[in-house]
């Protein structure tokens, strides 16, 4: 096991060599091949939690506060998919069923083949969960996710667990357990195409934070090793320290980040890679698109988009 790192990382310029680099061949760092991301929609609310729906060839994404699931296509545009408790990171689970991440009924839900929904998860011990943020599915069915207190309100109100914390569910059981208790405002989740590294995203202590011991916390984001019993190293990978919301991964392992400026690039080793700029500070990603090519970024109010020569975790 590599021993931990801790990395302190300025974000990139707008101009970077990820940018920059075109004409260079499809291999090595990723590398858009458009100059700029281009805006697909705009004027909603907050934006979170995108997912490719390929059979559908339309991208489902959270307009948080309207309490709405969003639709987008290429022939269609934007529109309502359907209402939801104030969604925020959605996912396909190893079926192509939708999962959501429900800020307001603090639970996961799954949207069934005939629309109706399944809870999976609302507590903990008997507790129910401060406001699931975002999932990370595995080939089997396990579901990997965190629980910050951003939905509640001003974090405290209706709080019941004593912490914020990131949870695994067993499929066949719907056990929950919890794997991470040290995170100041676990995230953003995802997992390597070979699910042995799971990434997780904290975006650290502000004056607000419900614990004054966390308040001065940096915001960070961590791999860690899974081993063959879905059991955590506790000891990290590597860690950087930088701002981190939501997170997807590339078929080569890549980790593209959401950031204050835009989308941060890290290679499965922790090293930066570079950045994508996008006009409003974005708050998550996917991959999708026919050949899963096109990277789909909610920012705020709008939704982009931009094609890259890699493809998304398949």
């Amino acid at each position: 096991m590599q021993p931990i790192r801790t990395i302190v990382v300025a974000l990139l310029p707008a101009c970077s060599a990820l940018v920059s680099c075109a004409g260079e061949p499809a291999t090595g760092p990723p590398r858009p091949l458009e100059p700029e991301v281009r805006k697909l929609a705009g004027d909603m609310g907050f934006t979170e939690g995108p997912v490719w729906l390929p059979e559908e060839r339309m991208l489902v994404f959270s307009d948080i506060p309207a309490s709405k699931l969003m639709r987008w296509s290429e022939a269609d545009g934007l529109g309502v998919f359907r209402a939801s408790e104030n969604s925020n990171g959605n996912l396909l689970d190893e079926s192509g069923r939708l999962l959501s991440c429900q800020h307001g009924a603090r639970n996961i839900v799954r949207t069934e083949a005939d629309g109706s929904l399944t809870v999976l998860a609302e507590r903990f011990e008997g507790k129910r969960f401060n406001s699931p943020n975002d999932v990370a599915v595995e080939s089997d069915g396990t579901l990997w996710f965190t629980d910050p207190p951003w939905g509640l309100t001003r974090q405290v109100e209706g709080k019941e667990l004593d912490g914020h914390f990131v949870f695994r569910l067993e499929p066949k059981t719907g056990a929950v357990k919890c794997v991470l208790r040290d995170h100041v405002m676990p995230n953003g989740i995802a997992l390597a195409p070979d699910e042995r590294t799971l990434y997780v995203a904290d975006t650290g202590g502000h004056p607000s934070h419900p614990d004054p011991s966390f308040r001065d916390r940096p915001a960070t984001l961590t791999a860690y090793a899974v081993g063959p019993d879905k059991e955590l190293d506790p000891t990290p990978r590597w860690r950087v320290e930088t701002r981190c919301d939501g997170m997807c991964v590339d078929e080569r392992g890549n980790v593209y980040a959401t950031g204050e400026r835009g989308v941060t690039l890290w290679s499965p080793e922790g090293a930066a890679l570079g950045e994508i700029p996008v006009p409003e500070q974005p708050a998550n990603v996917c991959f999708g698109g026919p050949e899963l090519r096109t990277l789909f970024i909610t920012a705020r109010t709008s939704l982009y988009a931009i094609e890259l020569n890699v493809a998304g975790k398949g």
